[in-house]
């Protein structure tokens, strides 16, 4: 499909949709992911987009805004705007004990976070277990999708004891960034990786197709006095990470 034919606003305007800004701007993520906008490919000037969609470009700037923003979009002063680079794929060490900031700090990505539940809970039989809490404990839960670059890469869902992490909503950017702050921040951890098959509602919220390729991971984290203090399970995307441990020959 051309990309007039695709923006023609019947196809996907609607007066019940949202902010028009919004619904533009899912239309030009749209044809990112599927491939008739390629990355580094310039996106059409304002004005054509205003004429082809039927908005004003008082809208079209504004979804061409937050999509910059968020780091979908590269704008370039007297050349117009371009569709981001694709990020390459992230090579993860798993000998080392880093925050998912940290990691995409080091290459440069900048990072944010779609958060879907921050809050105090009654724990979970698994949360008990790996947090060793008493009866009447509760938990810190919080759970967001992991963005590099715009870009979704990780679901990350952890919880804590209550006098580790007493304000879920302190949590930010980096969790191990406040931990470290309150002198809390653990020191090794434990982790258990599975290969999986995306469901739909993780897949929707990763930006890839029901059944993808994908990375469970669990990870109990532990203070140095060897109290634990994080449960953490993250859903990382297949097609965006490679995890590297490093292996060293044991003499008998």
């Amino acid at each position: 499909m051309s990309m007039p034919a695709f923006l023609a606003p019947e196809a996907w305007l609607r007066a019940d949709g949202g902010p028009r800004y919004l619904q533009l701007r899912r239309r030009l993520e749209r044809a990112i992911s599927e491939g008739l906008l390629e990355p580094e490919a310039p996106l059409p000037p304002e004005r054509e987009l205003a004429a082809l969609t039927g908005l004003s470009r008082v809208t079209v700037r504004k979804a061409m805004r937050s999509m910059a923003d968020d780091g979908l979009i590269v704008q370039r002063q007297g050349s117009g705007s371009f569709v981001a680079p694709r990020p390459r794929r992230v090579e993860q060490s798993l000998s080392r004990l880093t925050s998912f900031t940290e990691d995409m700090a080091r290459r440069g990505l900048r990072t944010t976070s779609e958060w879907l539940e921050r809050g105090r809970f009654l724990p979970a039989p698994q949360e008990v277990l790996a947090l060793a809490l008493g009866p009447n404990d509760m938990v810190a839960r919080i759970a967001r999708v992991r963005m590099a670059g715009g870009e979704p890469m990780a679901i990350e869902r952890a919880a804590l004891p209550l006098d580790v992490l007493p304000d879920p909503e302190a949590v930010q950017d980096s969790l191990y960034e406040l931990l470290e702050r309150h002198g809390k921040r653990p020191v090794r951890a434990i982790q258990k990786l599975a290969a999986i098959n995306l469901g739909e509602e993780d897949a929707a919220l990763l930006g890839v197709e029901p059944g993808a390729a994908g990375l469970s991971i669990e990870r109990t984290s532990y203070l140095a006095s060897g109290r634990p203090v994080e449960f953490t399970r993250s859903i990382y995307r297949g097609d965006k990470y490679d995890f590297v441990a490093e292996l060293r020959f044991s003499e008998v």
